[in-house]
């Protein structure tokens, strides 16, 4: 009996030690090709992701850029640049993305430097959660947060590394999972991996569901929305 706890251990060690190679071997490759494919992307996000990867290898990060990387929320701020009234910003947002797809397209950061990288990502995971239910929990994708994070922070230990909590819908069912990661993102804070920017409250209304003002269909902001995430954000610049 004891013989096969030891040989299961060993087992388990040389099968997180191989994942966890892969995952630095991914860390060298500067963009995705185009036949990764994520797990937790529905059809027309494997699509669009493959066209904005093509679209950031034509406009390349520049040492000392700021970028947004996240889903369609930061792909929909479009020029951020001239939302914070600077320059060198890059939108890495991709419409659909889960933090599977960040994963696996951080090699662009570590290859490139940016000065800051502002993250939000996470939103699609919980609705995948909640309608497909593909993806297993939200301690999932807070796991795989601190993964986004701790990767850019050894391999940028002069990069700041920004994560924004995630903003409240209008579905109370899918802010309840909301919660969940943003409490814990703000618990482990104290890592030193990121620096927290809590952007939730802002954007919540008294019952806890995201401002009417500030979008237009209970995900997505509006210009109102994105006047105000720019605004939180200026002092981090």
């Amino acid at each position: 009996m004891y013989r096969k706890i030891i040989i299961r251990l060993l087992f388990l060690t040389v099968f997180t030690n191989s994942r966890y190679a892969l995952s630095q071997t991914n860390l060298e490759v500067i963009y995705p090709s185009k036949n990764t494919i994520i797990d937790y992307h529905d059809r027309w996000t494997k699509n669009h992701y493959k066209k904005r990867i093509k679209k950031f290898k034509k406009n390349p990060i520049n040492p000392g850029d700021v970028v947004f990387i996240g889903n369609s929320i930061t792909e929909g701020g479009k020029d951020w640049g001239g939302k914070l009234n600077i320059a060198n910003v890059k939108n890495r947002g991709i419409s659909g993305d889960v933090t599977d797809g960040v994963l696996v397209r951080l090699g662009e950061l570590i290859k490139y430097k940016p000065k800051s990288i502002f993250i939000m990502i996470g939103v699609n995971d919980l609705f995948n959660l909640y309608y497909r239910k593909e993806i297993p929990s939200p301690e999932y994708v807070i796991n795989n947060l601190l993964k986004i994070t701790s990767q850019l922070h050894e391999k940028l230990p002069k990069t700041k590394i920004y994560l924004q909590t995630l903003l409240p819908t209008a579905r109370d069912f899918i802010n309840q999972s909301i919660n969940a990661v943003n409490a814990s993102i703000k618990l482990y804070q104290s890592n030193g991996t990121y620096t927290l920017i809590d952007l939730n409250p802002h954007f919540a209304a008294d019952n806890g569901l995201i401002k009417s003002s500030l979008t237009y269909d209970g995900t997505h902001l509006n210009i109102q929305g994105y006047l105000l995430w720019s605004e939180l954000i200026m002092e981090y610049l």
